[in-house]
């Protein structure tokens, strides 16, 4: 919370016009483009970040297919992952997150001018319509980021078990799957400092449909943890 408001402190002058451009494309998204709404928030992440006293080390992205849709991956540990994910993802991305985050102001108006997803937990009839528009999406085009774990690991960077329903639309979709290593994404938001932290965000190589199309989601499930956790180790070994 403290570098969240160091954050908002640092770019005083530039969040009134930030936030009135925001209110206006949320009040009416279909007016604009996705590379319109996609820009504002970027701009946000990008602002956010280099005024919060965060350094961003990332590898990876270069790897990312060129054309189609595609779904990000990533270990889950916390409300700063989703905005380093915007600050390195030039093109226009959006992402399934839980239905609590569209209740709050300001991140309810983030997550409509990213066209992302709300999905409801205990809702299972729900889900099953979240991963179908997911994977018609993608099918399109459209870049997704899906945090695996259902919940942030409240661990440092140790991971939680990956869900393999949350697979489901990548084997709908046949489309390539980036594991994403985040590490020490934690140390940004949920530490309680402003003490400046490196954060650091590693794009794995895609997984093609055609090397997982014959395995069970739990089995993708604890592939793509498995190439996440070997990430993790060979950054701590070298720190």
């Amino acid at each position: 919370m403290k570098r969240i408001l160091w954050m908002l402190l640092v770019n005083l002058w530039r969040v009134p016009a930030v936030f009135i451009r925001l209110m206006r494309i949320a009040a009416h998204p279909e007016r604009y483009t996705m590379e319109e709404r996609y820009a504002v928030i970027h701009e946000i992440a990008e602002r956010g970040i280099k005024g919060g006293r965060v350094d961003v080390v990332s590898s990876g992205i270069e790897n990312l297919p060129e054309e189609g849709g595609y779904i990000l991956y990533p270990n889950h540990q916390g409300l700063f992952d989703i905005m380093v994910l915007i600050y390195l993802h030039k093109q226009p991305i959006s992402a399934v997150l839980k239905k609590e985050l569209a209740e709050i102001p300001l991140l309810k108006q983030i997550i409509i001018c990213l066209g992302a997803l709300s999905l409801d937990r205990s809702d299972a009839r729900q889900g099953l319509q979240v991963v179908l528009q997911v994977a018609e999406e993608v099918k399109q085009g459209t870049k997704y980021i899906i945090f695996a774990e259902g919940t942030r690991s409240r661990d440092g960077n140790k991971l939680l078990d990956f869900k393999g329903g949350s697979f489901k639309s990548a084997t709908k979709a046949k489309c390539p799957i980036v594991p994403v290593a985040l590490v020490d994404s934690y140390k940004a938001f949920d530490t309680g400092s402003v003490k400046r932290v490196t954060v650091q965000a590693h794009f794995l190589d895609p997984i093609p449909y055609e090397e997982y199309k014959g395995m069970k989601t739990p089995e993708i499930a604890a592939m793509v943890k498995g190439r996440i956790e070997a990430k993790i180790a060979e950054c701590e070994s070298a720190e």
